[in-house]
């Protein structure tokens, strides 16, 4: 079984999710637990990619946080628990783009904004978690 260092995987994570899903790509060895970047948007990585990278099903994609239910929705689901009052105006924001910027300033506004990055935080952690059991990975805490 392939062991993932809870932040190395976190840093993988945080790469893949950064971009528009499929921008930034991660892929776990499932041999060896060695990762892979790849990115449409850059040719910077020094190190040569395998091949059979994006076909193989040695390796793993690391999932976009949209795929694992990381971004609006949990968003909306923060803003129903903390400020239910505020919800019809947090839909509104996902509406258009920027969402997450003027989320994060209607957050501040209301003094809740930490809290979110605790809730965001303990939601991927667990998230992560649960796909490592799902894809036969061992999660590693430091």
């Amino acid at each position: 079984m392939v062991a993932l260092w809870h932040d190395d995987l976190s840093m993988d994570f945080a790469f893949v999710s950064y971009a528009a899903p499929m921008e930034h790509n991660a892929y776990v060895s499932l041999d060896t637990g060695k990762v892979w970047w790849t990115s449409d948007s850059s040719d910077a990585f020094d190190e040569e990619i395998p091949d059979d990278l994006e076909t193989s099903d040695r390796y793993l994609a690391i999932p976009h946080k949209n795929e694992l239910d990381l971004g609006r929705r949990l968003a909306l689901r923060f803003v129903a628990q903390e400020l239910p009052a505020c919800y019809d105006q947090a839909e509104g924001l996902f509406r258009r783009q920027g969402a997450y910027a003027r989320f994060k300033d209607l957050l501040e506004r209301e003094g809740v904004l930490e809290r979110w990055y605790a809730f965001e935080a303990d939601a991927v952690e667990s998230a992560l978690k649960q796909w490592c059991a799902e894809n036969g990975l061992e999660f590693l805490e430091a």
